[in-house]
């Protein structure tokens, strides 16, 4: 499959899987699984024919590895970022001491004043390395780079998730918690 291709059926998997899973006659299960068989009925149903090779294919080579299939290869679900009601079932986790945060330049202001807010989403996604946060932040142009004390935040009572693909998940995270502003 071409990359061009595997970047259209991707973003049509987020759309459908993380914001408007009802747009194509979807009900996410709980966890946010929906069934691999129901998933590719969809979208054929929706003009947007996908074999089960060609999803396999998409959830292996994602970069940000955003789907995840359960054990036995009988559903799918994204990894996290959904703004539609759904609990994906991750446990509490002692995150590392450091995690980072990309962003775009124009975001500092309202950060430095209000911290990182998880917005239309369920949590605000944090990378466990710069590069990773460089690649995140770079969707929206030249990205910058925060730093987030996360051990404090964790001493202090912020509970943090870790999601199949190793973003690390939290409600917000305050100002003061926050370095490279």
């Amino acid at each position: 499959m071409h990359s061009k291709q595997t970047t259209r059926l991707s973003k049509f998997l987020s759309l459908h899987l993380r914001h408007r899973p009802e747009a194509i006659g979807l009900k996410l299960q709980a966890g946010g699984w929906v069934s691999v068989d129901e998933l590719l009925a969809a979208c054929a149903a929706k003009g947007v024919p996908i074999s089960r090779d060609e999803l396999q294919e998409i959830v292996a080579r994602n970069d940000k590895q955003r789907f995840a299939f359960d054990e036995a290869g009988t559903r799918i679900r994204a990894q996290q970022g959904h703004s539609v009601a759904v609990d994906l079932q991750l446990r509490p986790a002692t995150p590392p001491a450091v995690l980072y945060h990309g962003t775009a330049p124009a975001a500092l202001p309202a950060i430095r004043r209000d911290g990182l807010q998880k917005m239309s989403r369920h949590h605000v996604h944090l990378s466990p390395d710069v590069e990773t946060a460089r690649r995140v932040g770079a969707r929206r142009g030249q990205p910058h780079i925060l730093t987030v004390d996360a051990a404090a935040m964790h001493a202090a009572g912020a509970v943090f998730y870790e999601s199949g693909n190793g973003v690390w998940l939290v409600d917000a995270v305050p100002p003061q918690y926050l370095g490279g502003l």
